[in-house]
């Protein structure tokens, strides 16, 4: 974040809310249980969903026993075939990728129907084996997931794919036979006995024994459906789903409530989309099964898997390298700031800022503040009155990979406070409950430096410059330009004295030369 470099982003002339660049890149995702559509804007390394849809085809349903996939499940899954075809073609996509995983690579039939796709789609789709699952999910973690060290599990309709991941290595892989549909169906439609049967397969896995005491990472549509039904009966402060992280036993106790309970009887069920609901029991006797078996310390769900980490291992080895966040972070400032230059100078603002305020950070604090300082602008559109909350949720529920909930509240509160000035605890976001009180703190102190960077440079490039922090005998003083003199105002000194009163210091403001 040193250079002002915003590495060739070009906006899309007829559509200047979009980025040009090698895209728009579709991939349709044949499962077990659903097929998907899911167009994204462009190859970057933070990837945008342009267009997402599926369809819940069953195409494992009955596959355990008859080796088949079902007739009307191919006919339904050929016709939402067709028609993400179609869509895709509508997107003017300069590449389209088909995957297929479990159901098809094991059905007696899947050749015929793989044949069948190709010929509706005019690719050749990519039949991926147990071991590809499980590398690619994993991919999708390295992608989303900041400094990923924990199993990455992948629970499908006809499968559960697990990995060993460790930062950028992956270093095991294992298929087992326990996806939701096949689960179902071999459990005799008994939950309870789905978890015994989860229970005895997943104790031989050696992958779960090497990842106790570490997080556990959930993808999957029936895991996201359970965290969505978790995070209601919490009144959880945050819709979001990926990164919810839960303490494992919590999760643990929180599955066998939901497998030993009839779903329609669940509270608060109405969250959960009625075609996941009948598998609902089933990923919780499976997730229960592997917290009692790898005894992790978190389960963490993520949102990006097998699709994502497709596109992931097609980038460069360079971009693969790049912080997700930061690139997440910096394309919206480009969309949404009235100067992203401006946007990036505050970055190196407020690192004198807090060195003079004495905040020592550690490096993953460190980003965080840069992706509020990329983000500090996104809200100068909306109506004075609410820029503040136009500003948190945009930041709040943006499409960020490589973030916990903690650090979204941290970048959305800065923003935040960076529009609402002071503001009583009792009165507070309910997304300060995420957050320490030493990070609070640093949020309010961070949109205070916001309130007079924005105000010093109305926003605009090469002003900052033109003025320094200083700390000196318990006083806190801001140093502006001879040249920028005729800036300074009262409004200016206000907002200088609302640090002072957090930070306990007096405050001065000061026009000198900075030659001297």
């Amino acid at each position: 974040m040193n250079d002002r470099n915003l590495r060739g982003l070009i906006v899309i002339p007829d559509a200047p809310g979009r980025f040009a660049g090698h895209g728009p890149v579709s991939i349709i995702d044949i499962g077990s249980n659903s097929v998907r559509l899911v167009a994204y804007e462009r190859m970057a390394r933070s990837p945008t969903p342009l267009f997402n849809e599926k369809a819940l085809c069953g195409l494992g349903r009955g596959l355990s026993e008859t080796g088949r996939l079902d007739e009307d499940a191919i006919e339904r899954a050929l016709a939402a075939i067709h028609r993400f075809k179609t869509i895709s073609d509508h997107l003017i996509s300069v590449d389209l990728f088909v995957i297929a995983t479990a159901a098809v690579r094991e059905a007696e039939n899947g050749a015929d129907f793989i044949d069948q796709v190709a010929e509706i789609t005019g690719t050749d789709p990519l039949v991926l084996s147990g071991s590809d699952e499980a590398l690619y999910s994993a991919r999708g973690v390295q992608s989303g997931i900041f400094e990923p060290d924990g199993v990455v599990g992948d629970l499908g309709g006809g499968s559960l794919e697990l990995a060993d991941l460790r930062g950028f290595e992956i270093s095991e892989t294992a298929t087992h036979p326990l996806g939701g549909l096949r689960l179902q169906d071999e459990a005799g439609c008994d939950p309870l006995a789905a978890h015994k049967i989860s229970l005895q397969d997943l104790k031989k896995s050696d992958i779960l024994r090497a990842g106790r005491g570490r997080r556990f990472f959930a993808i999957g549509g029936t895991w996201r459906s359970l965290a969505t039904l978790h995070m209601h009966q919490c009144g959880y402060p945050m819709e979001v789903l990926h990164h919810y992280t839960v303490p494992a036993k919590k999760m643990a106790a929180f599955c066998k409530m939901v497998y030993e309970t009839p779903t329609d009887k669940l509270d608060q069920i109405d969250v959960v989309s009625k075609n996941r609901r009948p598998l609902l029991a089933y990923g919780a006797a499976v997730l229960s099964a592997l917290i009692e078996t790898m005894k992790p310390t978190d389960i963490v769900i993520s949102a990006l898997g097998i699709r994502e980490g497709l596109l992931y291992g097609l980038l460069g080895e360079e971009e693969r390298g790049l912080d997700g966040l930061l690139e997440g972070a910096r394309e919206l400032s480009v969309l949404r700031s009235r100067s992203p230059v401006n946007a990036l100078e505050v970055v190196e603002w407020s690192n004198s800022y807090f060195q003079v305020l004495g905040i020592e950070e550690a490096p993953g604090e460190k980003r965080l503040r840069e992706a509020a300082c990329l983000l500090s602008d996104v809200g100068w559109r909306a109506h004075p009155d609410y820029r503040g909350a136009q500003a948190l949720n945009t930041i709040a529920h943006a499409a960020f990979t490589c973030i916990d909930h903690p650090g979204r509240a941290f970048v959305a509160l800065s923003a935040y406070f960076r529009h609402e000035g002071q503001v009583d605890n009792g009165s507070l976001p309910d997304l300060a409950q995420l957050l320490s009180s030493e990070m609070l703190l640093r949020a309010r102190l961070l949109g205070l430096c916001f309130r007079i960077a924005h105000l010093l440079s109305a926003s605009m490039p090469g002003l900052l410059e033109h003025s320094r922090f200083g700390r000196k005998n318990g006083t806190l003083y801001l140093t502006i330009d001879e040249s920028q003199a005729d800036s300074v105002g009262e409004r200016l000194v206000r907002r200088l004295q609302q640090i002072g009163k957090l930070t306990g210091l007096e405050t001065e403001l000061r026009i000198g030369d900075f030659a001297d």
